[in-house]
């Protein structure tokens, strides 16, 4: 059984076209990997790719992806609502058939190591990969943006894992990591007041005491006149996506506020949606086991 990693790059640009087209082309061109979902958001300003494939050329595919990023996206005239510090933002490694986490993680720092050498950029390892605890959260790391890195990379605790101990002119600095499966999960609200969206991320958070396994951050979607609850699960085994969604429905009644829908970016887990529709149904006894597809794949 040979072994296959999937990886989940972010982009900062969500508008130029041809800057995604040529971000997107590696992840086709390159033998042995997949390119499964790519989602670009013009409001966040940002591009998310799913690959998987043999671990080795997924590699080489990031880094060529990489190596147009840095070329043609300048973040000294970059603006979207989400945050961001690097051309190449994030890159997690998430082990698939026949990978461990600890190969992934040995993946993350050899492309880390290779990203900074062959493009002069700053890379910083988080989640699994991560070389100190301060480093294992993705916000902590990206805290200040890229037009606070400068300042921020003076510090000691904040030097790079690899690459110089400055942010590159145009394309900042890089996070890569591994991690298991995540589920990115927006809702969005009848309300262009952000004030809102930021206190029910706020509720429902686990940093701010809110639900375990849970990131949010409030973003303002100008094109639709509405605003966002942005949402990481990271790990939807134990924080089940139903269970969110009414939280937020339950803070949004506060503020006379509804759900106007929600969205799930890049592919997620079947067993996610699946426990959400057995919780909505309120089917007794069911069981994975009972979906035809999964079943067709065994």
């Amino acid at each position: 059984m040979s072994a296959i990693v999937e990886c989940v790059p972010n982009f900062s640009e969500g508008r130029n076209r041809n800057i995604i087209e040529k971000i997107l082309a590696p992840f086709s061109a390159t033998a042995a990997v997949k390119l499964l979902n790519h989602s670009s958001d013009p409001d966040h300003n940002r591009t998310v790719v799913t690959a998987m494939g043999e671990p080795a050329r997924v590699k080489q595919a990031v880094l060529e992806a990489a190596a147009v990023a840095v070329q043609d996206i300048d973040l000294r005239t970059h603006k979207g609502a989400h945050p961001r510090m690097g051309a190449i933002d994030v890159v997690p490694f998430i082990p698939l058939q026949g990978y461990s986490i600890a190969e992934a993680v040995d993946l993350a720092r050899d492309t880390a190591r290779d990203m900074a050498r062959q493009l002069d950029l700053p890379v910083y390892l988080y989640e699994k990969a991560a070389t100190a605890p301060e480093r294992e959260n993705l916000a902590n790391i990206r805290k200040g943006e890229f037009e606070g890195l400068a300042g921020k990379m003076t510090e000691p605790r904040w030097k790079p894992d690899f690459g110089p101990d400055r942010p590159h002119p145009s394309a900042g600095a890089t996070a890569v990591g591994a991690r298991m499966p995540l589920v990115a999960f927006n809702i969005n609200l009848n309300s262009n007041d952000l004030k809102i969206a930021d206190q029910i991320a706020r509720c429902i958070r686990h940093i701010s005491g809110g639900l375990r396994y849970c990131k949010a951050m409030g973003v303002e979607l100008k094109s639709q006149d509405m605003v966002q609850v942005s949402i990481n699960m990271t790990d939807y085994t134990r924080t089940s996506l139903y269970r969110v969604f009414e939280m937020v429905k339950f803070e949004a009644q506060r503020y006379g506020v509804q759900i106007v829908s929600s969205e799930i970016i890049g592919l997620t887990p079947m067993e996610a949606l699946i426990d959400a529709a057995a919780y909505y149904l309120r089917l007794k006894d069911f069981s994975l086991n009972q979906v035809i597809e999964k079943r067709m794949l065994e």
